[in-house]
């Protein structure tokens, strides 16, 4: 029989999600971001559940490929628009809109020879200091774009950094507000965690909403705010079985580098998961996972193929019970994979999108 581990996708969880999206911005239209293979997930999975979007965002130009072949119609959006002149040819082919973040990109456009005129998406850089024009320069790129018979449309972008924290949007918003003014366009700033703490606010919401991490059921605020307060539903689950029981006595230790040691009996079983298949090395004892749907946690260090779970406290489980690493588990159980993240020290962005090759994934058919 096949290695008993598998991740299951569930799309009706990511459709849910992006309505979640929509009533929290209900005068925006939503573009469901599936740049790092729908952050794990792999696009041809989620695609069923993408159909109450009103855009795709994405970075590259196999992934907007793959997006059309599928049969989207829409909008797709190059999130970091082209890496070079020859991309735009594809851009008119595809029809993608895509991000304009450099002087470059605009020189690119204005040798680019098309009998489409592009619909592009100016990015200010507000404060993230990562991609974008300064406020400074915005205006004078808008004014360039804005005579380029290559350029149909334009819509004004920024990127919060901080509208998953205490500091908030509100010195990025007064710089995009102060810099655009008088600038006519749609806006699009919102990534999933302003639309699910600041979206009350129009100006915020604006005219495109860029729903990311929410549609993947990870709230992004964790842990001030889990998925359950923002009725989140987890989109990918991880499980394996346990392949081996073990009982130990008080001084026995598990794993590489003997970390965990035993306080008095305890029985534990072996999961077939380990780092090779994309589960965090560095988690440490006490990370939760269900067994049969019940809590209980990792114990030692998680090794390549394989990592230890307490059974103590579980009488009925052993060989052959179902772990649930992250995700739903069996009933209406369900472990976050911010939960997990956390206690692993990282995000559960990082964990989706490590998801090994080797994992066998199948999609949930049902609703």
């Amino acid at each position: 029989m096949p290695r008993p581990i598998e991740a299951l996708i569930h799309p009706a969880a990511l459709a849910h999600n992006l309505q979640r999206a929509r009533a929290l911005a209900p005068d925006a239209r939503v573009f469901a971001v599936v740049k790092a293979n729908a952050y794990g997930h792999g696009i041809e999975n989620v695609f069923p559940g993408l159909r109450g979007a009103d855009g795709i965002a994405l970075l590259d130009l196999d992934e907007a490929q793959r997006v059309r072949t599928l049969g989207w119609r829409g909008p797709i959006l190059l999130l970091e628009g082209c890496f070079e002149a020859r991309d735009l040819e594809l851009c008119s082919r595809l029809r993608l809109w895509h991000a304009v973040h450099c002087q470059e990109q605009i020189d690119w456009l204005a040798m680019h020879k098309t009998h489409e005129p592009h619909r592009v998406f100016l990015k200010m850089n507000s404060g993230m200091n990562r991609l974008g024009l300064t406020p400074s320069a915005f205006r004078a790129a808008w004014t360039r774009l804005n005579a380029l018979p290559q350029v149909d449309e334009i819509t004004l972008m920024t990127h919060f950094s901080d509208a998953d924290g205490a500091r908030g949007i509100a010195h990025q918003m007064q710089v995009f507000l102060e810099a655009t003014s008088d600038l006519p366009g749609e806006r699009s700033l919102s990534n999933s965690a302003a639309v699910l703490r600041h979206a009350a606010d129009a100006a915020v919401r604006a005219d495109w909403v860029r729903a990311g991490i929410m549609s993947y059921g990870s709230a992004p605020d964790y842990p001030e705010h889990d998925i359950h307060h923002w009725a989140l539903q987890p989109t990918m689950t991880l499980r394996a079985r346990i392949i081996g029981v073990q009982q130990l006595q008080a001084g026995d230790t598990v794993g590489y580098g003997s970390s965990f040691r035993a306080e008095g009996p305890m029985r534990i079983g072996v999961v077939a998961c380990g780092y090779a298949d994309g589960y965090p090395r560095h988690a440490p004892s006490g990370t939760p996972v269900l067994v049969d749907g019940q809590r209980s946690r990792t114990v030692g260090r998680v090794s390549m193929d394989m990592l230890a779970v307490d059974l103590s406290a579980l009488p009925q489980a052993g060989m052959g019970s179902e772990v649930t690493l992250w995700g739903r588990g069996p009933g209406a159980s369900v472990l976050s994979i911010d939960e997990v993240a956390h206690a692993a020290g990282t995000i559960g962005y990082e964990l989706m999108c490590a998801l090994a090759r080797r994992v066998p994934v199948s999609v949930d058919a049902t609703a």
